[in-house]
């Protein structure tokens, strides 16, 4: 739910850094959290320097665009947009990324599907083939050809826009040669078969979407699972035994809740494979792990 805190801000003029961050701390509803480190971190991006710079010099003043600009961000962040669509950037497993609107704001859980991957890749000789699925920003894709020099990764998505933002993160870490963007729905049967198949498809039930602290803001076709959650994960498990190598591996991160149910497809699909059900560092469920024998 977007939040109406206040309709103009007011800052004094010639305000320094210090005392244009308190100012704008006064005017943000207590209802937005984590408000003086997002404040850091737009001052940061309309100065264009380190977070660092900015601490150090509490003394220093924005010139006249620049406080303009800081206004409209720190008016919108207290709206409710999320910092990341503010900024343009995101980081995820030590690395930035590009995103907007058009994509789902990478998270912290999803860094656990990436080291799965990477704990299985290490060592693993020759080229390698893995398949993203549903690739939204990039992130996963490009972090695992980044960290895995062998890798080649074919990343699909069915939004336009959404692998727009990902071909331009590619080329930020310089990884385009080695992940081709398909637009899709889910995998297309011409594909062949991958070493490893990663999956961050929409998971919400659609009855939980309102509880998703950014759904004003990001795409629903990147949160909305269906009724239970489920519905293109089962579609996906359905798939994945055309297109899955003997001994490769499947990554499938699902909701916190429904990980028994996303457990027992996968077990339908692939009933001969070594399957667990992987907790966060919450202690919730969230990765679904299949090793085929």
């Amino acid at each position: 739910m977007r939040l109406t805190v206040w309709r103009t801000m007011k800052l004094p003029t010639d305000a320094n850094l210090a005392e244009l961050q308190q100012a704008v701390l006064k005017q943000i509803s207590p209802e937005i959290t984590d408000t003086q480190a997002s404040l850091l971190v737009l001052l940061a991006h309309v100065l264009q320097t380190p977070k660092t710079w900015v601490l150090a010099h509490p003394e220093a003043h924005l010139n006249a665009e620049q406080a303009g600009l800081f206004i409209q961000l720190a008016q919108r962040f207290a709206h409710g947009e999320p910092l990341a669509y503010l900024t343009g950037c995101q980081e995820f497993f030590g690395l930035k990324f590009f995103v907007s609107p058009a994509v789902l704001i990478p998270r912290p859980e999803t860094e656990l599907l990436v080291e799965e991957a990477l704990d299985w890749l290490q060592g693993k000789p020759g080229s390698l083939q893995a398949l993203d699925v549903g690739t939204g920003s990039g992130c996963i894709a490009i972090t695992l050809a980044k960290l895995v020099p062998n890798l080649n990764v074919t990343a699909v998505d069915s939004s336009a826009e959404a692998l727009t933002v990902a071909s331009a993160n590619a080329r930020q870490h310089q990884v385009s040669e080695r992940v081709t963007f398909l637009q899709a729905d889910l995998i297309p049967e011409a594909l062949p078969r991958f070493d490893l198949i990663c999956a961050n498809l929409p998971y919400i039930p659609t009855g939980k979407l309102s509880a998703v602290n950014s759904r004003a803001y990001e795409p629903s076709e990147a949160l909305d699972g269906g009724a239970d959650g489920l519905r293109l994960l089962r579609r996906f498990f359905e798939q994945i035994p055309q297109h899955v190598c003997p001994r490769g591996l499947v990554l499938a991160e699902t909701e916190a809740g429904l990980g028994p149910a996303t457990l027992a497809l996968a077990r339908e699909s692939l009933p001969d494979a070594q399957i667990d059900l992987l907790q966060d560092l919450n202690q919730r469920d969230r990765l679904v792990r299949i090793q085929l024998l």
